[in-house]
């Protein structure tokens, strides 16, 4: 591309040569008592700390600025009348108790409950526009400013918080928001490809143990992903075999076969988030969230009109329980990942879990170091549903159960908001082998007392009722109580409890040198034989850098003697970045140790993990020995494992990882998390040469696009230029923003750097970024005078369309170069700007310039346009005392 050379000179002649000129004429016309100083109008650029810069009717008197007030104070969006006369002005300045009257007859100006007396150069008026001297602004409103005549341009900041500014606060408060909620405008959305057949996503998983003296088993997991008839279809085929190892020598025990179908899921969904009578139909192996007791998967089919993605919360709900010690544990909700922890020394854990508004799906998903993952996830319920004020929503599910009677299985339930802190339900479940009372009635209601009080209540028909109080302070204490009263004789839950009580209280300490969870659960269950009772109390934090866990538990059954024991893990760093984590159980009703394990572990090579673990069991004396090697590659995780016991020997083997392959889009890469259910995708920019809009075979890739999203995982791909992004919520509108994008051409820009694209699951979509190449135009503006014209500033060049459209507008330096990058190939008219040459007095030669910008790689440079502007009679302005 040419380059541009700016011909840069000291100072702005023109109008210096104007304010002397006219201070002369007026002296010599009018004499020196004339009340008034003659002024130039003339406009000048003001920049407010906070808000930005425009452009503001003004008079200069030498170093003297005057300005509009009433455009200043439209500006600064603060209330202002102006009289029919011109004379004054009213209104109030930022508060409404703050009125002001600006008054020129009477030269002075109420603010508050001051009045400020003026000299008759202070306030000027021109036609019915009203100017204020500069330094009144500061002295009245406290609007410091100052005047720069070389560039006639005033910088003006404040102290107060001017409307404009808050505006614009609230503003970036509310686009914020709105990125969050994913409710931003976009400058063009991608919507979704309604594909017949497509395959996508593929997770794999392989453990192998070996026991000397033992069995052998083997666990394999596939997961498929990919599009059928427009709806996400998602498969997983497990094979294990240790099952049918253990019961094929049990004599009448009903062989598991190692391809059992009980252990194989699928399930196809369609969603449609913008239908609200109908927004997803989910058939195959699906979630039923039933008050029966039900241990097999049910297939069957679901409708409701709950949308897929994850709304947003107004609250939180605490969950923690305890794993294994250094699993990981993620959360989901609506199948969207919302977080993610590692267990602690003793495997604690915990959660805040929003409370968003409808029916929502909580899960919990645990991965062992080695490679193990949990076949079940564990499925919570949240006891508080709150919908929006009338807002309707229902869920109908029905099916077959998979076990040995094929029971049939149904169950319809439905929220309604009747006030924004009050929702109730109602709905009826059916299980066909119940020996009675197979239809279950049942309703449901939430209700928020206060901000911090919540209240959910359920009553099933010949079944259970049961209440929950959550109560919550902003000091994070938080207490949840439970009571469930079960129905005598009820045959639908396989428990014979009569009430079941829960009360749990947590309360995190934060402090300077350690921060601490604490936790006490209380839990009883009556049945007709016994009562049994467990209480917990949990402290788990960390101290002076030492993660800490001290759990104590005691368990009351019936006329027992209770048994209490404690567990005690901690955590800590050695030199050498080695971690060590010993842990001992401690029974305090036997006063003897339990059992006491020790392990230590360290990263190595960056992404592995090397660990050696000892335990033993005192009360039953097996002594365990164990090491193991973890490496996480980009592509999945393996892991490798021994352990010596007593008399056995235990080899694992593990791996895991995720294959993508997008046959419409050709993007291939694999990843060691699971992918499926997700979506994702690949952006390319292109020099769009012909401005077509679309991808030529002629038009190469280019370099240099840099993307802001609020979810997933962003992978450059230097080798052919795109981007890829994994990991995105499905059936989500996120927002795309490529404005920070930069090329190695200054000609080349995104004509809609913002982008809302649909995310469909199991799928990598295609986005191809048109990059347009634009055109320069340059030259000079001049004011003729009695020597060598020179440049003039401050003077608007306007550029047009051949229909007369304005495309642009651009502003000469203080030595009249002006430079516009960003036209369209196309024919232009570049003109100066007429209304600012009525107000000079002045006409420009030539009226106009015809430019072509031709289509180019590079971008096309049109140099050396010249406008000369030349004084037209007299065209000072005077102003006379009114």
């Amino acid at each position: 591309m040419n380059s541009i050379r700016h011909i840069k000179k000291i100072f702005p002649a023109a109008f210096m040569m104007f304010s002397l000129c006219y201070s002369l004429l007026a002296k010599g016309k009018n004499g020196p008592d004339k009340e008034e100083p003659p002024a130039y109008e003339t406009s000048i650029f003001l920049v407010v700390q906070g808000i930005g810069g425009t452009e503001i009717p003004a008079l200069v008197n030498g170093d003297t600025a005057y300005l509009s007030v009433s455009d200043l104070f439209d500006f600064l969006k603060i209330k202002n009348t102006l009289s029919p006369s011109g004379d004054s002005l009213t209104g109030f300045f930022i508060q409404e108790k703050d009125t002001y009257l600006i008054d020129r007859a009477k030269r002075q100006i109420h603010y508050r409950d001051q009045v400020f007396p003026l000299r008759k150069d202070v306030l000027l008026r021109s036609g019915t526009t009203l100017y204020m001297r500069l330094d009144y602004f500061s002295k009245v409103f406290g609007l410091t400013s100052k005047f720069t005549f070389r560039n006639l341009s005033v910088r003006m900041t404040t102290k107060a918080e001017l409307p404009a500014i808050r505006e614009l606060r609230l503003q970036l408060m509310r686009q914020n928001l709105s990125n969050l909620r994913g409710e931003t405008k976009a400058d063009t959305f991608i919507g979704p490809s309604n594909s017949l057949f497509r395959l996508g996503m593929m997770d794999w998983s392989v453990i192998a143990n070996q026991r000397t003296p033992g069995a052998t088993s083997t666990w394999v997991n596939l997961g498929f992903g990919g599009t059928i008839a427009g709806g996400d279809a998602m498969v997983s085929l497990n094979y294990n075999n240790f099952a049918q190892q253990m019961t094929e020598d049990i004599k009448g025990e009903k062989e598991i076969r190692p391809f059992d179908q009980r252990q194989q899921y699928y399930r196809w969904r369609h969603v449609n988030n913008d239908q609200p009578l109908l927004r997803q139909v989910i058939a195959g192996k699906i979630f039923t969230g039933s008050v029966s007791s039900i241990f097999a998967p049910v297939v069957g089919v679901q409708l409701t009109n709950t949308p897929s993605t994850y709304r947003r919360s107004f609250g939180s709900y605490t969950i923690s329980n305890t794993t294994e010690p250094g699993w990981t544990v993620e959360l989901y909700v609506n199948d969207a990942l919302i977080d993610y922890t590692i267990a602690d020394a003793s495997g604690f854990y915990t959660f805040q879990v929003p409370l968003v508004y409808g029916s929502s799906q909580v899960r919990l998903r645990f991965y062992g170091p080695w490679g193990e993952e949990r076949i079940l996830e564990e499925s919570i319920s949240i006891p508080f549903n709150f919908l929006p004020k009338k807002e309707f929503e229902y869920t109908s599910s029905s099916g077959f159960v998979e076990d040995s009677l094929h029971s049939f299985f149904s169950r319809t339930h439905a929220f309604y908001g009747l006030t924004r802190h009050i929702t109730i339900g109602s709905g009826v479940e059916y299980l066909s082998s119940l020996p009675a009372n197979k239809s279950m009635p049942f309703a449901t209601a939430s209700i928020r007392m206060t901000s911090n009080l919540l209240f959910s209540g359920e009553y099933t028909h010949n079944v259970r009722t049961r209440g929950m109080i959550s109560y919550r302070t902003p000091s994070n204490f938080q207490l949840d109580a439970q009571y469930t009263r079960y129905k005598k004789g009820q045959k639908a839950i396989i428990y014979n409890f009569r009430e079941e009580r829960k009360v749990m209280i947590s309360k995190p300490v934060l402090a300077r040198r350690f921060s601490m969870f604490t936790r006490f659960t209380f839990n009883q269950l009556i049945s007709p034989g016994a009562n049994y009772t467990t209480t917990e109390l949990l402290l788990s934090g960390s101290i002076r850098r030492v993660g800490t866990s001290f759990t104590t538990y005691a368990v009351f059954a019936g006329q027992d003697k209770p048994f209490i024991y404690s567990d005690l893990g901690v955590k800590f760093r050695v030199p050498g970045q080695v971690m060590v984590m010993p842990e001992v159980q401690y029974a305090y009703t036997t006063s003897k140790l339990l059992s006491a394990r020790c392990e230590v572990g360290k990263y190595v090579w960056r992404n592995g993990y090397l660990n050696i673990l000892y335990e033993k069991n005192f009360r039953s004396q097996i002594n365990n020995f164990q090491i193991g090697f973890r490496y996480d590659f980009s592509f999945g995780n393996i892991g490798l494992s021994a352990t010596r016991g007593n008399n056995m020997t235990t080899l694992v083997e593990s791996a895991r990882g995720s294959v993508i392959y997008d046959t419409q889009s050709g993007y291939a890469a694999m990843s060691n998390r699971s992918m499926i259910g997700t979506g994702g995708l690949e952006i390319r920019a292109f020099l769009d040469v012909n401005g077509n809009g679309r991808h030529d075979k002629t038009e190469p890739c280019v370099q240099g696009l840099r993307v802001s999203v609020n979810g997933g995982r962003i992978i450059q791909h230097m080798n052919d230029t795109s981007i890829g992004i994994t990991d995105m919520e499905a059936y989500s509108r996120q927002r795309i923003d490529l404005s920070r994008s930069s090329f190695e051409n200054i000609s080349w820009r995104i004509s809609k750097p913002i982008i809302s694209v649909f995310i469909e699951p199991n799928q990598i979509k295609l986005v191809e970024i048109p990059v347009i190449v634009v055109g320069e135009a340059s030259g000079h503006v001049l004011l003729k005078n009695d020597g060598e014209p020179e440049g003039l500033g401050r003077i608007k060049v306007n550029f047009y369309r051949a229909d007369e459209s304005l495309v642009a507008t651009t502003m000469t330096e203080t030595d009249g170069f002006f430079s516009y990058i960003g036209l369209a190939p196309g024919t232009y008219t570049v003109r100066i700007d007429p209304g600012q040459l009525r107000t000079l007095g002045v006409e420009s030669t030539p009226r106009a310039l015809t430019i072509t910008i031709r289509v180019s790689n590079d971008g096309e440079v049109v140099e050396n346009l010249k406008f000369i502007l030349e004084k037209v009679g007299d065209s000072a302005s005077y102003f006379n005392k009114k």
